[in-house]
């Protein structure tokens, strides 16, 4: 519950700020995650204007260095109205990092989520609010799938990736949500406070992330919410999401002992033995097998580097020179796992002659290597 001062205490306080100009923090803040969307931006501070007339807030907008001046935009409302922020990140990228970003920034006694496109019910704001005001929740979910719920702004294939993900939480996680793949929500910042060192800055699904470190502690209420069409800007939803969504479940799984990024680190991997063994059939006939293995080799790890730093570090994305030096460096680091690989898995093999446990040990030993190492050396934050 939230604290109480006295009655002379708030007075004494409120005299204090007058005097002083000072102004207290807002009771809510608002956190949108920004790509390129510099035309719904100053619509729905419009409408966040008419809809919490009532009540003390600001918006964050945590842009991930939008190119279409999504952050400029921002600022430049910022300019005329102070409850509009912005937070500009340059060589970080992803919608869970954004959030959670904005989320840390904020010192409003309650924080929300919502994206900018306009799908989510911005009216709904306000109920959320009302429900967190009266204590009656730690967490206030707009649901799709709660009866007067609608998706209609999903297309149909997006609606059933969304219900079969949902199902699929529920079952895996125990929890008893209609919508816990909502993307919009509203939370006490306490409560978030205590859970955010293990929440994930990978993958796009915050709350689900919230409810699953939680594990039952926290006091969950969902209001029906409808889903509107797309009016403007791009989905920025791909092939991607399937895998951060893996990776967060299985990390949640596991009570985070495999991490989101480490299990997208060998989801591409395996991509890059099937890279490995293609080229190798390619090149056998013409090379002697020694050649072809070392050009196939090289050619995995120059394939695993690009499909790291598109999908694993895509919040650390190495561009122009830093993207050729990490490839040379990420080529080295990943000859001497492949090194470690094979004489940890011979040493394994002489000692307990079971062939198939010692080619798994050695992979995940050089697994890790790559892991560990690439992490500190390749894609390590500025």
């Amino acid at each position: 519950m939230d604290a109480i001062l006295p009655a002379h205490s708030s007075v004494a306080t409120a005299r204090e700020r007058l005097a002083t100009g000072l102004r207290p923090a807002p009771e809510l803040s608002v956190v949108v995650p920004t790509f390129n969307e510099c035309a719904s931006v100053p619509i729905l501070v419009e409408r966040l204007v008419g809809i919490l007339a009532g009540c003390d807030w600001e918006v964050i907008f945590v842009d991930d260095n939008s190119p279409d001046g999504t952050a400029a935009v921002a600022r430049a409302l910022g300019q005329d109205d102070d409850r509009v922020r912005c937070i500009r990140r340059i060589g970080r990228r992803g919608l869970a990092g954004a959030c959670l970003e904005g989320m840390l920034a904020s010192q409003a006694r309650y924080v929300a989520v919502m994206d900018a496109d306009l799908q989510h019910d911005d009216a709904l704001l306000v109920p959320m609010l009302a429900s967190l005001r009266a204590g009656e929740a730690d967490v206030v979910v707009a649901s799709r799938y709660l009866d007067g719920g609608s998706a209609a702004g999903l297309s149909r294939t997006r609606r059933h990736v969304s219900r079969w993900a949902n199902a699929l939480v529920r079952l895996l996680f125990a929890i008893d949500l209609s919508d816990p793949m909502s993307g919009h929500f509203m939370i006490r910042r306490e409560a978030f406070e205590a859970l955010a060192p293990a929440i994930s800055s990978q993958g796009f699904k915050i709350l689900l992330d919230i409810i699953a470190t939680a594990r039952g502690r926290l006091r969950i209420v969902e209001l029906a919410s409808a889903f509107h069409t797309r009016q403007r800007g791009q989905s920025k939803l791909d092939s991607k999401i399937a895998l951060d969504f893996a990776a967060l479940v299985t990390a949640k799984l596991t009570n985070d002992a495999v991490s989101a990024r480490f299990l997208l680190f060998c989801l591409v991997g395996l991509t890059g033995i099937g890279i490995n063994l293609g080229v190798l059939a390619l090149l056998s006939a013409a090379l002697s097998f020694a050649s072809a293995q070392a050009v196939a080799t090289g050619i995995a790890i120059a394939w695993n580097f690009v499909f790291n730093n598109l999908v694993t570090y895509s919040d650390q994305r190495l561009t122009g020179w830093r993207f050729l030096t990490g490839l040379f460096r990420f080529e080295v680091i990943c000859a001497v796992g492949a090194i470690s690989n094979v004489g940890i898995a011979i040493s394994i093999y002489n000692h307990d002659n079971t062939w198939w446990l010692a080619g798994l040990c050695g992979a995940l030993i050089g697994a890790v290597w790559n892991f560990v190492v690439s992490a500190a050396f390749v894609w390590r934050q500025n």
